[in-house]
């Protein structure tokens, strides 16, 4: 006999009136709306506001004016809340949101663009597009992570450990082989072994899974940070100068405008996040293995009562992601950077405000992680073109969107229902 939780009361929707969450939401949007138009606008300069299509100032780029800009994005980012104020029908509560927020942060840059000194006053498209992807690509490998954990109904908040182990296996072995295929399988191992200690103490020892990834990122921390300390540090060409990946060319891809020099220019980890972005939303929405870990994730009894292995379900799933999540992390010694102490800096974290973010989904991860990329380059290009804004406040925009993201989203969200809920088999 199977037993699980006392399964959660069940409670009568409440009657949100008129101020329902769409009606809230396009009231917050009409207000940022109209303070764009008034204060971007006054803020903003006569001077064009340039978006080059390119990675430099010149060549082909749509330009405005930057006053006109600001206020006309304003006013539409107003309109689009005015409508959702107005009661729009549900279909279009996501396109006409969308629609506000994009306006909202054109109206923005036209202001800054527009002030910018002579010589920056230009926003290169296609290094925004690739930086945002570059800095989004933990993001993605871990928020897929947490799909993967999640959906079979383990919390995965040890996603930072992940990560962080990853990233040191790679450097390390990456660097004594000399090669990058052994630095990514050393990654891969890596997640999966922080992995394993969170399947085995969540359902095998039934400890508190949230207690127990914070206890395993610190655990990653610390074995990193003694072994850099005492291997890195001491001989950095033999134990953290590990080769990297190049960038790979897509024939006739690449030369797509804008899109194409950003996509398909990039390294192996762009490539495998996005393929494993497909993947996993195939498999888990048109496979066998993909019914059963949602079913696991959300009614456990009823999944053991029709012949599904609960909990080797789990502990599968549960590795695989630490795997998904040790690539990531050798997406930054494998391609970018030498390994350095707690260098994920809280990127696990946020990976994990995408996955809720995009409500458990691989499609819906990636377009998050993609967000909270973008706020990163954002801050990166607004302090390169020395924005008047404090460039403390700018360091902080990646993880205020994520908190506005989440804050915003997290009422209308509802996890896996067996998410965090331990299974014991009688």
């Amino acid at each position: 006999m199977s037993t699980t939780a006392v399964p959660d009361v069940a409670v009568a929707p409440v009657d949100e009136g008129f101020w329902t969450r769409t009606r809230k939401t396009g009231a917050v949007l009409l207000a940022l709306g109209v303070l764009a138009a008034v204060l971007f606008g006054a803020l903003a300069t006569g001077q064009q506001a340039r978006f080059t299509l390119s990675e430099t100032e010149g060549g082909a780029a749509l330009e405005i004016n930057g006053t006109v800009g600001a206020i006309l994005f304003g006013v539409i980012a107003a309109a689009a809340g005015a409508a959702l104020l107005a009661g729009v029908p549900k279909r279009w509560f996501t396109l006409t949101l969308g629609v506000g927020l994009v306006a909202f942060v054109l109206s923005f840059l036209c202001w800054q663009v527009s002030a910018a000194p002579e010589g920056r006053n230009f926003m290169p498209l296609v290094n925004i597009v690739r930086g945002t992807f570059i800095l989004a690509l933990p993001l993605i490998f871990g928020a897929l992570a947490g799909v993967l954990c999640e959906r079979t109904g383990v919390v995965n908040v040890a996603i930072e450990g992940q990560l962080l182990m990853g990233a040191f296996s790679g450097a390390l072995f990456g660097s004594i082989s000399g090669s990058v295929w052994v630095g990514l399988v050393a990654a891969a191992i890596g997640g999966a072994f922080i992995s394993l200690l969170l399947a085995v103490f969540a359902i095998r020892y039934l400890v508190d899974q949230v207690v127990m990834g914070i206890v395993l990122n610190l655990l990653a921390v610390g074995v990193t940070g003694f072994l850099y300390e005492r291997l890195m540090q001491t001989d950095a060409q033999k134990y953290n100068s590990a080769p990297r990946f190049g960038n790979w060319e897509i024939p006739l891809l690449k030369d797509i405008p804008v899109i194409g020099p950003a996509l398909f220019r990039g390294n192996i980890f762009l490539y495998l996040g996005l393929l494993l972005v497909l993947v996993i939303h195939i498999a888990l929405f048109r496979t066998r293995w993909g019914l059963r870990t949602r079913s696991v994730g959300e009614h456990p009894t009823a999944a053991d009562t029709v012949g599904v292995k609960v909990l080797g379900l789990r502990y599968r799933n549960v590795i695989m992601a630490g795997m998904v999540a040790g690539i990531g992390g050798a997406s930054y010694t494998l391609a970018l950077y030498s390994f350095t102490k707690n260098m994920i800096g809280g990127k696990g974290f946020i990976a994990l405000a995408a996955l809720i973010f995009g409500r458990w989904s691989p499609t819906g991860a990636l377009l998050a992680a993609l967000f909270f990329g973008f706020a990163d380059q954002l801050a990166t290009y607004l302090g390169a073109i020395g924005s008047s804004i404090p460039s403390q406040f700018l360091a902080m925009l990646p993880y205020l969107a994520t908190i506005l993201a989440v804050a915003g989203l997290v009422g209308r969200v509802r996890a896996p229902a067996a998410d965090g809920k331990p299974y014991i088999k009688g």
